[in-house]
């Protein structure tokens, strides 16, 4: 599959389209197999924070179009801006970006063809889901030019073990779709054409649960990998605590005790 089935405006940088609560973001530098210009990490920045603010907005699906999902970084824009102030700033910005899809209260999921390479690979590892074509490509390859890709190994090495993630930044060579499964990069990968049935199913399944328990889920779920595991049980064990007292879990609960479908509101709540 060369493109996502979503159509996309020549004109904007990242498209953006809604179907039912479900928003899709498609980076659209096709030419450039999407690369992260600034120009598009600024589009990019501006349409996820537009989503967080938005709350009938229950899942986000980032694509794009063309070839490729992301080539990473715009090394020839990089190339013509020879200074540590620049490069300071391009990726402060870059990690704003990414840190802004962990925080989003709506689950990401990572819509994946072609090739994801270094940032472009970092951002598939930061959404939150990740389903691939089954001859989608990954790689970190900024090593094949001389650049360790330090900010995405960042990323990397939170998605999957160690050693696999330094080979992959040392030598710089591409993974295929089964083996990114394999190594957890990626939820599954499936074929070209049922990509977007499998996403469409996947986004279904979330946008059918409480909006309010999906968005604190996924704050305590980023907030506890980064504590030991004695400091996670406190925080999980509180929120789960509060949480458990809240209309949402009670009436989830009453309607499981009584073999019936759960009464909960759009935007989470019990009706």
């Amino acid at each position: 599959m060369n493109a996502p089935t979503h159509t996309t405006d020549p004109d904007q940088l990242v498209c953006q389209e809604r179907k039912g609560s479900v928003a899709y973001l498609t980076l659209n530098r096709p030419s450039h197999f999407n690369a992260l210009s600034e120009e598009m990490l600024a589009a990019l920045q501006a349409a996820l924070d537009g989503i967080a603010a938005d709350t009938s907005i229950r899942a986000v699906v980032l694509g794009g179009a063309g070839k490729a999902f992301c080539a990473g970084h715009d090394l020839k824009q990089m190339k013509a801006n020879p200074s540590l102030e620049y490069y300071q700033r391009l990726f402060d910005d870059c990690s704003r970006m990414m840190l802004r899809i962990q925080a989003l209260p709506q689950p990401v999921i990572a819509r994946v063809h072609g090739i994801a390479t270094a940032a472009g690979c970092q951002l598939v590892a930061m959404c939150d889901l990740a389903i691939a074509a089954d001859d989608a490509r990954f790689a970190v390859s900024g090593i094949n030019v001389g650049l360790f890709c330090a900010t995405p190994s960042v990323a990397l090495a939170r998605n999957v073990g160690r050693k696999a993630a330094f080979e992959m930044l040392v030598t710089g060579e591409f993974i295929d779709a089964p083996t990114a499964v394999q190594r957890g990069l990626i939820n599954r990968c499936v074929a070209p054409d049922r990509l977007d049935a499998e996403i469409d199913r996947l986004a279904a399944a979330i946008v059918a649960k409480p909006a309010s328990a999906i968005a604190e889920g996924k704050a305590l779920f980023y907030r506890q990998l980064e504590l030991g595991v004695a400091a996670a049980y406190r925080l999980a064990g509180q929120s789960m605590a509060e949480k458990m007292i809240d209309e949402v879990a009670q009436e989830g609960v009453a309607a499981f005790i009584g073999k019936r479908a759960p009464d909960w509101r759009p935007d989470g709540g019990k009706s």
